[in-house]
This record gives structure tokens, C-alpha cells and sequence, in this order.
């Protein structure tokens, strides 16, 4: 009956539990679709429209000139109607005065960032009360949300967004309104007005100097509910060149002294993408392009190319698209410092004149390109029209956000122009600010498809002065400015069969002479290109795949280091071009090309000449870190030689920003100092532990000392290379060391298990087992079970961020799961067969001790021995952190200040001692035959204490073999107990290690051998001893049990065996 009413309660209990289990998951679950559906499925933004006989009375003086509302473009699409009346991060200012509307927390900032706040401003319709519309107006609600911020961006969500929110850097009001929308034929513009209701921010009363204290102490923001709120916005009937601008007024209704009234806000921003575009500018664009193409003097030469062919739009489009542009210096100015320091037709304010005309991080945005192609594709000449707002950014604006910005002020010009094939030019006229008065430049822009060491722009355009044309006084210098081709976004842009993009060599001769100089004869050299292979053609569909493959494994992003080791150094290694081959992984992403080219299948030859085995190669190489603001980018092109791994490169680097100095310099090539020779050393593909794995590369310049454009010679270690190759065989070796791990673990337990059949007929010995040193070995087998860690192949998962990306195919394979649980499993067996063994050892002193009650000092004891062991262990950690340099650096670190950082620091630090100790296992034993002075006794068999120092010393020359190749998935990974980049487990101690735990073992053995008389009198050289003499004489007691301790209740044995 019991055990019935037992099952019931468990059962009970099982299904209660159940179901708050799943109970739980249905609320997390409807908890996760809530959070995720917020934006998709949230309810509809209020809608009233109660207050329209109100807004009919402010609204008054602007409804007065309302004409008779033509609602056919409105009723047949309310969605883009609406669409068309929003705008997103416009512009907003305040009129001075002493009541502002929002404050601003800037106490996050850091104190030597330059990033200024910006006022932002976006509104949004969210209905068109069409049902109740009449012949001069329609009902309209609408969200607007003002906002001060610095790195953030707006959102115009109706639900989740409170109307005030302030936090450092950022602050945001939103205001609901509705109100009535009208057209004005005589002014031809439409206008919204509107009165809107929000909470806002309250001031201090009577405090003028600083109306916002309350921020500066963080308290919980005062909120004044007001209703008396009007906006009026007014948009061009017309998208044109001179007619793009919305402006608006919000202003407060309240008067002073109300704590509610705030000072007028002026709005602006201008049409989006979403609006047609009307090119009626044909007068302005003819005054700035007659005669077409103009000639500015940007591509003089006739060897570079320039896109011509069908898809212009499309590709101006694709290159533009959110990319800021490159504002190149004005090194080619010669006039005063005034003139030269102009950014163009742009206003130049304190920020930019400071620049000194390098315009150093002034960047430049195309926004809001508008492009219109022929519908007659037969004309060979047809005309393309384009419109596009360009935009310049001051150096202390966000670069993300001010991308973002629709206003128009003095850092924008509104363009308008013409694009023909047989140029290739398209020429543009510009308006600051998109007025008539400010039209005064003229822009000229082309898509190159020809590149070079100095040309490396898949974008160059200037700014040139009208002025000229009047035979005045150009107002500003021509301004310049570019986008620079990345090599991995070259696929992306051309697919054409005709104009496809190509790279001009002609540093083939200068890069031969680099080669022959830094090219070494000698016993070495012979080796290395006898024995090791490196990057290479392989067999591939055809040649331009061929070429795309090795210019993969030539293409490298990681961390390195000079010869001090800095940190926070990252070097990018980009392959631009190869041999004929432009941009990388050409089959996938310009097969039509491919058809052009060779298509017959690659095959790679036996043999080469010195000749064929040189590839022309052009790339770029990228630094980031202290030390190396001069070399952001280097521009290279030159011979990589497939029989030795290295590149020998002519190196360019822009020293445009530098114009004064260049009138001194007369060897400069198109603003460029390519004076500078580059060597990149691979590490080899096969027999990579015959080699560093890690590549080189050597920045060196050829000027002399006093050339103030000299530098000094720069060399850099990466962290290792791998290839595409080996991270393929990623799988392959991840399953050769499982496989070793299961092996090592069989064997381990036979010689566990042989130990355990050993002392049942060895038991008079079995006392003489160390604790201490079956305590060690427990340790080392609980270790993977609590942490998680793997067993003698020891790696874990760090955090560092790699420029490759893990493969979750070999975490999740089950093959690999398969491996993982039968390792675990045969570890826990390990563990329990040491337990065992303890077990053993312990019971038998305890008999020992039972027998001889009156002669304690006869049963052995590891209170001395672990005292021993723990100081020699914690001496020899402390001299490891002394003696190697690396770690003593770390150390100054860490004691330094102590953070989560320096705590898991000093964490992996001792976990790597600790796999030294299970590498010493047999220390305590011998500490323990020493002490206790053994007479010949061989308490260990030879299979036990041999066998397991051989599985402790198999990852060490698993490590000292292979272990120079790291698995490519876990770059930057440190090893948990052994380390091969790090102090305790280098390459030497790969060697120490296993010759000292060789000795330990043959100490063992002598020990089992030989008395303690025999071993003394050899180890006596004179009268000096070694060993002590003789104090205490374990003398053997049986420690078989007799019949009267077998059997329970007799003698007092029921105790021992409890």
C-alpha cells in the first residue's frame, strides 16, 4: 500500500510539474511573438478628428487662400498621398529667446569627442479622412517627432514611443495632431495645418540662465500637458531643381509667462525619392554643359576608360547608395590660403578652414538620385537626365546619421544634368541650397572602368566655379571628389558584357627590381622551394576560376604586430586584381564575362619556368592602430612568385592631404608617394611545421633622410594564415582527434583497470600508493566533467572576433556529438575506476592502522607529501610567471588595476598549471617512496604508472608535430591546459615537459627496484649523501584481512565497516 500511495505522489508531482513546464513555454512563447510582432501587428495610431471647427479658426489667415482641391490623385492612391506629405530626419531651429522646447543630456559624451548634436525632425500622415472632405480641404492626422540626438536614429512607431524621452545623448518629443490640408494655386504649393497635443518638458520657473536643472540632476522629468500646439507646413506643387524645399513652422499658442510656451520652430527638409521628379532646369543645365562633354581636365589622358554602355541609372544608383564619398585635398591649388581652404560651393565654416584644405574626414553624400533613362534604347546618343542632392559632412557630424539628413542648407547643392554614352560624362548644374541665386557650379562626374596604381576610383567627380564663364573672379577653387573601389564590392557593380571593368599594370619592372633585390640564394632557400608549397594555381573549370581561388587565399584580414609587440593593430590584405583576373569570385558573379575569356578547363603544369610562376598582382593594404595614421591605406602593385610565397609590391599611399609640402616634391605621381617598396611573405600551404605560419610583410621607403615624406621601415607579424584548403580539412582533423581522444581513454582504462587486478594479488603493497598522486589524476578527470573542457586535447571557445566565420556544420555534426558523448563517457569511467583505486589504498591503511594501533608512524601517510608537492608546485608557478618575459608583462598589467578581465586572466593562468600537474603525476610518488624509504616494495605496476605517463605526454607531441597548425575555425583560441602560443606550453616546454615526466617515471621504477640502502649508497659521492640515512623503517605488515576482521560484529569491525 505504501509503495502505491509512493507511485501516486510521484506521479502527481510529475504532472504538476509538467505543467508549469509548459505552462511556462506557452507564456515565453507568447511573451517572444509579442516582442517580435510589435511592429508588425500593432494597432492602428489614434484617429480623431474632434477638433477640426477649431483648427478651421487658427488656421484661418492660411485657409483663406485655399483654391478648389483637385482630390482625384489623393482618392485614387491615399497611400502614396500620404507618403508623398511625410519626411524623415529634416532639419529644425529655434528662434533665439529664452523659453527652448527640449533639453539635452550630454554628460555621456566622451570629453575628447567632437561629435556635435543634431536637431532632427520627421513627420508622418496617418490618415486621410476622405468621407468627410470638401471642395477646398481634407481632414489629416499626423504624427511628428522632434528630436536632439547624436548617434541615434528616429522612429515614427505610434505605440511603444512615450511623447517625452530623455536619455544621455539623445533627446525626442512626439506631438499627435490632426488638422486640414489644402492647396494654395497662386503660391503653388500645398500646406498642412494642424494643432496638436503632446507632454511637454517643463522649465524651471523664473530660472532664465539654465531652465533645465532638473537634468543635471537626474531627476524624473516635470511633464505639462498642452493642446496648444500649431503646425504649418508648406510643400511645392512641383519636384524641381530650385522648388524641393518643405518648410514648416511649429509654434505655441500660449503666451508669457505660461511654462508651456516655447519660442517659434522653423522646419525644413525637402521631398524624398517617393515624389516624381520634374527636369524642367533644361536653361540651367545648358548654361553649365554647353558644349557637351566639358572638358575639365578630370581624365586628360586617353588611357582610362569610362562606363558607356546600357543600365547607367541602375549603376549610378548601386554605387551611390548610402556610401559617403571621398572629398579629395586641394593639392593643386596655388593661390592664398584663403582661396585654397574653400570647400568648393559649399559653405566653409571655422570647422572646415581648419582643415587647412587637406579636408581631413570630410566626407560627401549623393542623396536622393533621381535618373531618368530614354524609352527609345535604338538612339546610340540618347539623353539620360539625373538629379541628386549632394551633401557635405562636417568632420565632428555622425558620418551615419548625417546620411540620413533631408534638409537643405548651406552644406547641400541641389544637381540637375545630362548623361550621354558616347561621353560618359554626366555634367550637372549645382544650387546651394537649391536656390536660382545660388547656382553657380558646375559638376562633372564619371564611373571608371579602367584601374590603376594611382587610379583606384569607382567614382570621380569635381566642382567647378560658372564664374569663369564671365571671364570673373572664380569664387572657389574646383573641388574634387571620389569613391574608392573596394575589392570585395567590385561584383557588385558591373555585369555587362561590353563594359566590364579592367586593371592596367605598369609597376611590373619597378616591382622585378624589388625582387631581385630582397630575393636570397641560399642552403635555405634551396630547401624551401624544394620541400614546401605555397599559394598556387590549381587545376580549376578554367583560368579565370583558377585566378579567383588563389587570389581568395591571398586575401587575408587579421591582428598583428610589429617587433614590439603592439596591440590593437589589424592589417587587411585586399587582392584587387590577378594576372587578368579583376575583383574576386568573378564565376559567380559575372558568368556573362567568363564567356568572353577562356573557357576551356585549367589544368596546372609539372613544371614552370621562373618566368611563368610570376603572376602581376595588384591590392591594398589597410592598417588600423596607433602609429599608423600615414598608412590607412597603401595602394600596391607589383610580382607575386608562386615557388617562394611572396609578393613584391610598389606601394603608393595618398599625400594629397599634405599640399603644401607637395609643391616641394617633384617625384610625386597624381598626388601619390609611391617611393616605397612592400614585401608579403606567406607561410606555406604543406610542411607548415617546417615554417612560421604566420605571414610577414616589410613597408620600407626609398627616399632620403631629409625627404619630409621618408619614414621608417615597418614590419609586421600576423597571427597564423590559413587557406582555403585547410579549412576544409578542418572536418578530417577535428575527427582524427576525437578519434585520438577515444584511443588515449580505452587505454587509460586498461591501465587503470590492470592496477586494480594488480594489487588483489599485491595487496601487502597497496598501502604505499600515493593519495596524493590518485587525488591528482582524479582531479584531472573531474576537471572536463565540471567545465565542460575536452580531455587531453584541450581547446575552448573564446569570444576574439576572427575575420573567418565559424562553421556550425562542425559543431552541430553528429558525428562530432557522436565523438563528444563517448569522451565524455569514458572520462567519467576513468574518474570512477581512480575513485576505486583511492578506495582501495585507503581501506588498506585502515586495516594497517587497526592492527597496529600502538605503531602509527608504520602505516604511510601523505601529510608530508602534499605539503611538499604544494610548495614545489606553487615555487615552480611563480618562477614559470617570472621567467618568461610575455608573461611578465601581463602580469604588470593585471596587478595594475584589477578588473573581470584580470580575473579570467588569472583563472586561465591556473588552469594551464593545472595541466602541468596532471603532466607530473608521479612527483607525489616519489616524493612518497622517499619519504616512507620502501625496501624493494612495487606498489605500481609498470603498465599503470608508464602507460598513463605516455597518454600525459601524447598531446605534447600531438602539439609539437601538428600543433603548429591551428584549426583556421578558432583563430585568436586559447588553449585551457595546454598552450602553444603562451609561457607554460610552448615549444620548449612541448620538449621539457615529456623528458621530465620520462624521468619521474624512471625514478618510479628504480625506486620499486632497488631498497632504500642500495639507492642511498649509490646515490653517495664521497661523503655527501643525497639521501638521508635511515629514520624510520616502514616495516611490511600484511594488510590482508584476516578471518575475524572478514566477518562483521567481531572485534569491533562493524565500525570500519560502516
Amino acid at each position: 500500500m505504501k509503495t502505491v500511495n509512493l507511485l501516486l505522489l510521484i506521479f502527481l508531482t510529475h504532472g504538476l510539474s509538467s505543467s508549469l513546464v509548459i505552462a511556462s513555454f506557452y507564456e515565453q512563447k507568447f511573451d517572444f511573438r509579442g516582442s517580435i510582432g510589435e511592429y508588425r501587428d500593432e494597432p492602428g495610431p489614434k484617429i480623431s478628428y474632434d477638433r477640426i471647427n477649431e483648427v478651421k479658426r487658427k488656421c484661418k489667415p492660411e485657409l483663406s487662400s485655399a483654391s478648389e482641391l483637385k482630390l482625384h490623385e489623393v482618392s485614387w492612391d491615399p497611400r502614396k498621398a500620404k507618403k508623398k506629405l511625410g519626411f524623415r530626419y529634416g532639419d529644425w531651429n529655434q528662434d533665439p529667446g529664452d523659453s527652448p522646447i527640449l533639453p539635452f543630456d550630454s554628460t555621456s559624451t566622451p570629453r575628447n569627442s567632437s561629435t556635435k548634436p543634431l536637431n532632427l525632425v520627421s513627420f508622418r500622415v496617418t490618415d486621410l479622412d476622405l468621407p468627410h472632405r470638401t471642395k477646398k480641404y481634407v481632414g489629416v492626422n499626423g504624427v511628428l517627432l522632434l528630436a536632439i540626438t547624436t548617434f541615434n536614429e528616429l522612429s515614427l512607431r505610434s505605440h511603444g514611443v512615450r511623447e517625452f524621452e530623455l536619455w544621455p545623448s539623445h533627446t525626442q518629443l512626439k506631438i499627435s495632431f490632426q488638422g486640414i490640408y489644402f492647396e494654395n494655386d497662386d503660391e503653388e504649393e500645398r500646406v498642412l495645418c494642424m494643432l496638436g497635443e503632446t507632454m511637454l518638458p517643463s522649465r524651471e520657473p523664473g530660472s532664465a540662465t539654465d531652465p533645465w536643472q532638473w537634468v543635471k540632476d537626474h531627476d524624473t522629468p516635470p511633464l505639462l500637458q498642452d493642446d496648444q500646439i500649431m503646425l504649418v507646413l508648406r510643400y511645392p506643387k512641383s519636384f524641381t531643381l530650385t522648388k524641393r524645399l518643405i518648410q514648416g513652422e511649429l509654434k505655441s499658442l500660449n503666451q508669457k509667462p505660461n511654462l508651456k510656451f516655447f519660442d517659434k520652430i522653423n522646419l525644413f527638409s525637402q521631398l524624398g525619392r517617393s515624389a516624381s521628379y520634374d527636369f524642367v532646369s533644361d536653361d540651367l543645365v545648358l548654361k553649365a554643359c554647353d558644349p557637351y562633354p566639358y572638358k575639365n581636365g578630370t581624365f586628360s589622358t586617353s588611357s582610362i576608360d569610362v562606363y558607356k554602355g546600357k543600365g547607367f541609372c541602375d549603376l549610378l544608383q548601386r554605387i551611390t547608395s548610402r556610401a559617403p564619398l571621398t572629398v579629395v585635398p586641394n593639392w593643386k591649388c596655388n593661390g592664398t590660403d584663403e582661396f585654397c581652404r574653400k570647400l568648393g560651393p559649399f559653405a566653409s565654416d571655422g570647422d572646415i578652414k581648419s582643415t587647412d584644405g587637406s579636408f581631413k574626414d570630410v566626407k560627401l553624400y549623393m542623396q536622393n538620385v533621381h535618373c531618368q533613362e530614354p524609352s527609345a534604347r535604338s538612339e546610340s546618343d540618347a539623353v539620360t537626365k539625373v538629379s541628386a542632392v549632394f551633401r557635405a559632412v562636417h568632420p565632428n557630424e555622425n558620418l551615419y546619421i548625417s546620411g540620413l539628413r533631408s534638409g537643405l542648407d548651406n552644406m547641400t547643392v541641389t544637381a540637375e544634368g545630362i548623361w550621354k554614352p558616347s561621353s560618359g560624362q554626366l555634367c550637372m548644374v549645382g544650387c546651394r541650397r537649391g536656390q536660382v541665386d545660388g547656382c553657380n557650379a558646375r559638376v562633372c562626374l564619371y564611373i571608371p572602368t579602367t584601374f590603376s596604381i594611382q587610379q583606384r576610383s569607382i567614382l570621380v567627380g569635381t566642382f567647378s566655379c560658372l564664374n569663369t564663364e564671365k571671364n570673373l573672379t572664380p569664387s572657389f577653387f574646383p573641388l574634387s571628389f571620389e569613391k574608392l573601389v573596394e575589392p570585395m564590392d567590385m561584383q557588385n557593380y558591373f555585369h555587362s558584357k561590353v563594359s566590364h571593368p579592367f586593371y592596367s599594370y605598369s609597376k611590373f619592372v619597378e616591382a622585378g627590381v624589388i625582387l631581385e633585390r630582397n630575393q636570397e640564394f641560399s642552403f635555405g632557400t634551396i630547401i624551401k622551394k624544394s620541400v614546401m608549397q605555397f599559394p598556387k594555381l590549381e587545376d580549376s573549370e578554367d583560368y579565370l576560376s583558377s585566378l579567383s581561388l588563389l587570389a581568395e587565399d591571398l586575401t587575408f584580414h587579421t591582428p598583428a604586430f610589429t617587433d614590439k609587440r603592439a596591440l590593437g593593430t589589424d592589417i587587411g590584405m585586399d587582392v584587387l586584381s590577378l594576372g587578368p583576373l579583376f575583383g574576386l569570385f568573378w564565376r559567380t558573379s559575372n558568368s556573362s564575362v567568363v564567356e568572353l575569356e577562356q573557357t576551356s578547363p585549367y589544368r596546372t603544369k609539372a613544371q614552370y619556368t621562373e618566368k611563368q610562376l610570376l603572376l602581376n598582382v595588384s591590392a591594398q593594404i589597410t592598417l588600423t592602430g596607433d602609429g599608423f595614421g600615414n598608412f590607412s591605406v597603401l595602394y600596391l602593385e607589383g610580382l607575386y612568385d608562386e615557388h617562394v610565397g611572396k609578393m613584391y609590391l610598389v606601394g603608393c599611399r595618398d599625400v594629397r592631404a599634405s599640399w603644401k609640402v607637395l609643391f616641394e616634391s617633384g617625384d610625386l605621381e597624381a598626388g601619390l608617394d609611391c617611393l616605397i617598396d612592400v614585401v608579403v611573405s606567406y607561410p606555406p600551404i604543406k610542411s607548415r611545421w617546417l615554417a612560421d605560419p604566420t605571414a610577414k610583410v616589410s613597408i620600407s621607403s626609398r627616399r632620403s633622410d631629409d625627404d619630409p615624406l621618408r619614414f621608417k621601415q615597418i614590419k609586421l607579424k600576423t597571427t597564423p594564415i590559413f587557406y582555403r584548403r585547410q579549412r576544409e580539412d578542418i572536418l578530417s582533423r577535428a575527427g582524427v582527434e576525437g578519434i585520438l581522444r577515444v584511443l588515449t581513454l580505452t587505454f587509460s582504462i586498461g591501465c587503470i583497470t590492470s592496477q586494480l587486478f594488480y594489487i588483489i594479488s599485491n595487496t601487502d603493497s597497496v598501502s604505499f600508493i600515493s593519495l596524493v598522486m590518485l587525488g591528482v589524476q582524479a582531479l584531472g578527470y573531474s576537471l572536463p566533467l565540471i567545465t565542460g573542457a575536452e580531455a587531453l586535447f584541450k581547446r575552448k571557445a573564446a569570444s576574439a572576433t576572427t575575420y573567418e566565420t565559424p562553421s556550425y556544420d562542425i559543431q552541430r555534426s553528429q558525428w562530432f556529438n557522436v565523438i563528444d558523448y563517448t569522451v565524455k563517457l569514458l572520462v567519467m569511467v576513468c574518474f570512477l575506476l581512480t575513485l576505486r583505486l583511492c578506495q582501495k589504498v585507503w581501506k588498506s591503511r585502515v586495516r594497517l592502522l587497526t592492527r597496529t594501533p600502538r605503531e602509527p608512524h608504520k602505516v604511510p601517510s601523505d601529510r608530508r607529501v602534499l605539503l611538499i608537492t604544494v610548495i614545489l608546485h606553487a615555487l615552480g608557478y611563480i618562477l614559470a610567471l617570472i621567467m618568461n618575459p610575455a608573461r611578465k608583462q601581463r602580469v604588470t598589467v593585471v596587478l595594475e588595476s584589477y578588473t573581470p578581465a584580470a580575473a579570467n586572466w588569472w583563472q586561465t593562468e591556473t588552469e594551464e598549471y593545472i595541466g602541468l600537474v596532471q603532466d607530473f603525476f608521479l612527483l607525489p610518488q616519489v616524493i612518497a617512496n622517499f619519504l616512507w624509504q620502501i625496501d624493494s616494495q612495487q606498489p605500481l605496476r609498470k603498465l599503470y604508472y608508464l602507460g598513463i605517463t605516455l597518454v600525459r605526454l601524447f598531446p605534447h607531441v600531438y602539439d609539437y608535430i601538428i600543433g603548429s597548425v591551428p584549426d583556421p575555425y578558432f583563430i585568436g583560441e586559447e588553449h585551457e591546459f595546454v598552450n602553444p602560443n603562451f609561457d607554460f606550453f610552448s615549444k620548449f616546454g612541448d620538449i621539457s615537459i615529456p623528458f621530465t615526466a620520462i624521468l619521474l617515471a624512471v625514478i618510479v621504477f628504480v625506486q620499486q627496484r632497488w631498497d632504500y640502502d642500495k639507492l642511498s649508497q649509490a646515490l653517495t659521492f664521497g661523503r655527501f649523501k643525497i639521501l638521508p640515512s635511515r629514520s624510520v623503517k616502514y616495516e611490511r605488515v600484511m594488510s590482508q584481512p584476516t578471518e575475524s576482521e572478514m566477518v562483521p560484529r567481531v572485534n569491533g569491525n562493524r565500525g570500519d565497516e560502516e
